[in-house]
């Protein structure tokens, strides 16, 4: 039998597997043969055994590392849109929860009282959606706020990193 042979950079056995196990897939992926129905090895995985992997909170945002003003913005312009859609999905749920706790009779047969309920419940999801969404704000008022703290710096980097070109110039002989 003969066995695969790993990409570069990949390390046989540990990120790559043989023929017998799957042919070339990597461990803990989507074409992983060993995590059938989100089971592996007859153990459960966390989400509940759909299949389908759960996103971590670290997944979803670079690492902090701020090594560079590139490296800081990025990781502003990745929590700003990680939080702009957390504000839109709770909002949504808020909703959503609103609608449905609104159609549970009230237990005095108070009118409207249902509704008035539902609309306390789903008020303390909706100040969720609108933390998330001043999150979101923050977090491009953080780069900007950088930027302009740190312009000097930045633009000391910036200029010893240009190279100085000629001004293009049309050349009217070439027609």
């Amino acid at each position: 039998m003969a066995t695969a042979t790993p990409p570069p950079g990949q390390r046989p056995g540990r990120d790559f597997w043989d023929p017998a196990n799957g042919a070339g897939y990597w461990a803990g992926t989507e074409h992983d043969k060993s995590q059938k129905n989100g089971r592996s090895n007859g153990v459960p995985s966390q989400g509940g055994g759909t299949g389908r992997a759960k996103p971590h909170a670290e997944a979803l945002l670079p690492d902090p590392e701020f090594t560079s003003p590139a490296s800081i913005r990025n990781y502003c312009n990745q929590l700003r849109a990680l939080m702009t859609g957390v504000s839109f999905e709770l909002a949504m749920a808020s909703e959503i929860l609103k609608g449905t706790l609104g159609a549970v009779p009230d237990p005095d047969g108070r009118p409207f009282g249902s509704r008035q309920r539902a609309a306390r419940v789903s008020r303390k999801l909706m100040k969720s959606a609108d933390a998330a969404k001043a999150a979101a704000v923050n977090a491009a008022a953080t780069y900007a706020k950088f930027a302009q703290e740190y312009e000097e710096e930045i633009n000391r980097v910036r200029h010893r990193a240009r190279r100085s070109t000629p001004a293009r110039r049309i050349d009217w002989a070439d027609q």
